[in-house]
C-alpha cells in the first residue's frame, strides 16, 4: 500500500478562478525522498499543504478528488492524529515560531500532544542534539540567525516523531555552507531512519542528486516525473529551466549519462581532455558571453571620487544586547556598478545594507551615498534617490490590489508617470495578477510585488535584500535581465543574496563578509573562482583543468574552442 495516493486532486483558493492544482494523480511510497520543482505559483506549496491536510480546512476554497493516507482519506483523519504523522515545515520559519525561547518552542508541539513530560524532556533532548541546537536552548528565538531558525523550525516538526516530512523551499533563506549543512541532515533522516521526505526547492544544484525521483509542476499540474538524469534530459529538450548547472551542461552536450554532482561531473569532463590536442590546466581564453565582466576598473589609489556612488569608512556597529555585527567595514561602489554581497548567514550582510538606507547609524566610521553622510541626512530626503527591499516582501504589502500597491508609490512620491507601471507590470510577470491581493499570492509573487513597488520610484541606488528568494529559474533570469537593463540605465544596485550561480551570472563586483568584516571583494571572476564554498557549480567542475569559468554559457564556449583543439590535433 502507497503511503500517499492522491487521485484526481483539484483546488482553487478562495475568490481565485484558476485552480492551484489541477487533476493531480500521484503515488508516494512509504521511506521515499521526493523531489518537487517548478515555477513560482506553479502549485508546489499548495500539493504540500494538500499533503499535510491543511487544504481546504485551514484555507477554504473548492476541493475535489482525493487524498489518501495509508489508504485512508485524509480529509477523515483526526487532525490531533495527522499532526503525528506528517510534519510540515514552511518557507519562512519565522512563521511557525510562536515561543520565546528555543527550548520551548520544540516542546510546544508536544505540550500540544498531552505527552508525559519525561518523555517530552528526552525528544526535545534528542532533537536539540541531533540538529546542534543545545548551545541556544535558552535563547529568545528572535535573536537566531536564520540558519538557527530554519533548525529549529525543524526540530519542532521532527520532536513530532512524524512519518512523512514536507520540507517547502528549507534553504532559501540559507548561506551555501548552512544549506549543505542541512540538506545532508534531511538525507540523514531519510537514509538513516527511513522517514519519507518530500522536498520543494529552486536550488536544485543542492539536492537534485540525493532524490529517489523527481517531479516538475507548471500551471497546478505534473509535468514530468522520474528518475532526476531522465527528468534532466527532457527539461534540456523542452527549453524548462528547472535545471542545476552541471546537469544542463552535460546534457546539452547529448552526454549519453547526466552527472547530477560536480564529482560525477569532473569525472565524465576528463574524457573531453584526454582528447588528442586538447590542452587542460590552463585559463579560459574563450570570448566572455558577459562582456561587463571585461571591464577593467580602477586600481585602489587611482579611484575617481567623483563616480562613488556608496562609500563605507572604518564603519563599526554594535546591536542592542552586545552582538557585534560591522566590523571596521570599508568598501566603496562606483556609479553604475552591479555589486552582490555573499557570506554566511549574521555575517553583517543585511546590516551594512541596512546601513546605506539609513536605516541604521553606524557607531563608528561614517556611510555616505552620493556624497552625503546617511546618519545626518532625513529618511524622506535618502528615499528620493535610494531604493531598499528587505528580505520580508510582507514588510511593503498593505494595498487590496498588485495595481494599487504601485500606485500608492507614485502617489506618494508625487509622480504620474503610470506607463512605468505597465511596464513592471509586464516586465516582472505580473499583468494577471493586477487585481489581485498581494497578500494571496506565492512567496516568489508577493517578492516581485514589492520588488515592483519599489522600482516605481524610479531610484538612482537600488538595495536588494535577498530578491531570489522563493523564485524559480526563469524568474531569476528575467530578474538578472531586469537588473541588467537598469544598470545600463544608470542605476547602482547592491544585492545581498545567498545565491552564487546568479552572482556569477549577472554581478560586476563580488564583496565578501564573514562576521561582520569585509574579507574579500573584487571582479565576480577573481572572488568567485578563487573560492572554495562560495563558488558556482561550473568553477568547482573546470577547477584544475580550466580556470575562469563561472557560469553553463561559458562552459558550452569552451568546449567549443575543445573541438577546435581537437580538429586542430587531430590535422597537425
Amino acid at each position: 500500500m502507497p503511503l500517499f495516493e492522491i487521485k484526481n486532486l483539484i483546488y482553487y483558493y478562495p475568490d481565485i478562478e484558476k485552480p492551484a492544482l489541477n487533476n493531480i494523480n500521484l503515488i508516494i511510497e512509504e521511506g521515499e525522498f521526493l523531489l518537487v520543482a517548478g515555477g513560482s505559483g506553479s502549485g508546489k506549496s499548495s500539493l504540500a499543504r494538500a499533503l499535510a491536510g491543511l487544504i481546504p480546512d485551514f484555507y477554504g476554497g473548492k476541493f475535489g478528488g482525493k487524498v489518501l493516507f495509508q489508504g485512508r482519506n485524509l480529509r477523515e483523519i483526526d487532525r490531533r492524529s495527522l499532526a503525528r504523522e506528517v510534519g510540515i515545515v514552511f518557507q519562512d520559519p519565522e512563521k511557525q515560531l510562536v515561543m520565546t525561547s528555543v527550548e520551548a518552542e520544540i516542546a510546544f508541539g508536544l505540550e500540544n500532544l498531552s505527552l508525559p513530560q519525561d518523555e517530552m524532556f528526552r525528544r526535545v533532548a534528542e532533537v536539540m542534539s541531533f540538529l546542534d541546537l543545545s548551545a541556544v536552548k535558552d535563547e529568545f528565538t528572535g535573536n537566531l540567525s536564520g540558519g538557527q531558525k530554519q533548525r529549529l523550525a525543524l526540530a519542532s516538526v521532527l520532536a513530532m516523531q512524524p512519518k512523512v516530512l514536507i520540507l517547502d523551499e528549507p534553504t532559501s533563506q540559507l548561506d551555501p555552507v548552512a544549506a549543505e549543512e542541512l540538506l545532508n541532515l534531511v538525507k540523514r533522516l531519510n537514509e538513516e531512519m527511513g522517514l519519507t521526505i518530500i522536498l520543494i526547492e529552486q536550488r536544485l544544484e543542492r539536492c537534485f542528486h540525493v532524490a529517489d525521483r523527481l517531479i516538475i509542476m507548471e500551471c497546478g499540474e505534473i509535468l514530468k516525473g522520474g528518475p532526476a538524469d531522465e527528468v534532466a534530459r527532457w527539461e534540456v529538450e523542452k527549453s524548462i529551466p528547472f535545471i542545476p548547472p552541471v546537469a544542463k551542461f552535460f546534457a546539452s552536450l547529448g552526454a549519453s549519462t547526466i552527472p547530477l554532482t560536480v564529482k560525477e561531473g569532473r569525472k565524465a569532463l576528463k574524457p573531453y581532455y584526454s582528447m588528442p590536442g586538447a590542452r587542460a590546466n590552463r585559463t579560459a581564453s574563450a570570448p566572455l558571453p558577459n562582456k561587463r565582466d571585461l571591464k577593467v576598473r580602477s586600481k585602489p589609489g587611482q579611484e575617481n571620487r567623483e563616480n562613488t556612488m556608496v562609500e563605507l569608512k572604518n564603519v563599526w556597529f554594535t546591536y542592542p544586547g552586545g552582538r557585534e555585527a560591522l566590523r571596521n567595514v570599508n568598501c566603496r561602489i562606483e556609479q553604475k556598478e552591479f555589486v552582490v554581497i555573499l557570506g554566511e548567514n549574521a555575517a553583517g550582510k543585511s546590516t551594512l545594507l541596512k546601513h546605506v538606507a539609513g536605516l541604521l547609524k553606524p557607531g563608528r566610521g561614517s556611510v555616505s551615498v552620493m556624497g552625503r553622510e546617511t546618519g545626518k541626512t532625513p529618511l524622506a530626503e535618502l528615499a528620493r534617490y535610494v531604493g531598499y527591499l528587505s528580505q520580508n516582501p510582507n514588510d511593503y504589502l498593505f494595498q487590496d490590489t498588485v495595481e494599487e500597491e504601485l500606485l500608492f508609490t507614485l502617489k506618494n512620491f508625487g509622480l504620474s508617470d503610470f506607463g512605468r507601471i505597465e511596464n513592471l507590470l509586464d516586465k516582472l510577470n505580473l499583468s494577471h495578477y493586477r487585481t489581485a491581493n498581494p497578500r494571496d499570492l506565492s512567496s516568489g509573487e508577493r517578492q516581485r510585488v514589492a520588488l515592483a513597488a519599489v522600482l516605481a520610484s524610479r531610484p538612482l541606488l537600488l538595495l536588494l535584500d535577498e530578491p531570489t528568494r522563493g523564485i524559480d529559474y526563469r524568474l531569476k533570469n528575467e530578474l538578472g535581465d531586469l537588473l541588467s537593463e537598469l544598470r545600463e540605465e544608470g542605476i547602482t544596485i547592491i544585492m545581498v543574496t545567498h545565491d552564487i550561480e546568479f552572482a556569477a551570472e549577472y554581478a560586476d563586483r563580488v564583496i565578501l563578509m564573514f562576521d561582520g568584516r569585509v574579507v574579500n571583494t573584487g571582479s565576480k571572476r577573481e572572488v568567485l573562482g578563487g573560492s572554495v564554498f562560495y563558488s558556482p557549480q561550473m568553477s568547482r567542475l573546470f577547477r584544475g583543468t580550466v580556470d575562469g569559468i563561472l557560469t553553463v554559457a561559458e562552459a558550452i564556449e569552451e568546449m567549443r574552442e575543445l573541438q577546435g583543439m581537437v580538429r586542430d590535433g587531430t590535422h597537425a
